[in-house]
């Protein structure tokens, strides 16, 4: 129970982290600061249902194996190794992305309550610092999901 406690968080979280970056990009080719303001309201939906439900899940998973199969960290450099790459994530989500995604969110909501048809600049400078964060933060768990399946 412990094992399908954990791989349902990460179902849900790589899901999630992967899929608001598709909406995300496809709302961004649009140029319309209505559909973008859209995408980020339902980024930051699913960002809190998911993603941190899937991080609450992995780590009570995580830990519970931890626990019940006596795990010796130490030896395993593979489990360190990706629970390393796996708080560098989170750090780049905290410290990176989130902020990003609040700075595009109020932009892209501004320029669609006021009818706007183009964002400003900083909007799209936010957005492509926000790819490459994502990016990162993306790579970073599936490399953490390779390392757990491969001790």
């Amino acid at each position: 129970m412990i094992k399908f406690i954990h791989l349902v968080g990460v179902v849900l979280f790589l899901g999630n982290i992967i899929v608001s970056a598709v909406w995300k990009n496809a709302a961004d080719r649009t140029k319309n600061p209505a559909i973008i303001a859209f995408s980020c309201r339902l980024i930051k939906i699913t960002d809190l249902a998911f993603t941190a439900g899937g991080v609450v899940l992995i780590a009570i998973g995580g830990l519970g194996m931890y626990h019940t199969g006596r795990i010796d960290l130490a030896a395993r450099v593979n489990l360190q190794s990706g629970i390393t790459l796996f708080v560098i994530s989170a750090i780049i989500w905290l410290l990176g992305l989130i902020p990003l995604q609040r700075r595009m969110a109020r932009l892209s909501h501004m320029a669609a309550a006021h009818n706007a048809t183009t964002l400003p600049d900083t909007y799209f400078r936010a957005a492509r610092l926000w790819n490459f964060l994502g990016a990162l933060a993306v790579i970073l768990p599936i490399i953490t999901l390779w390392l757990m399946l491969n001790p």
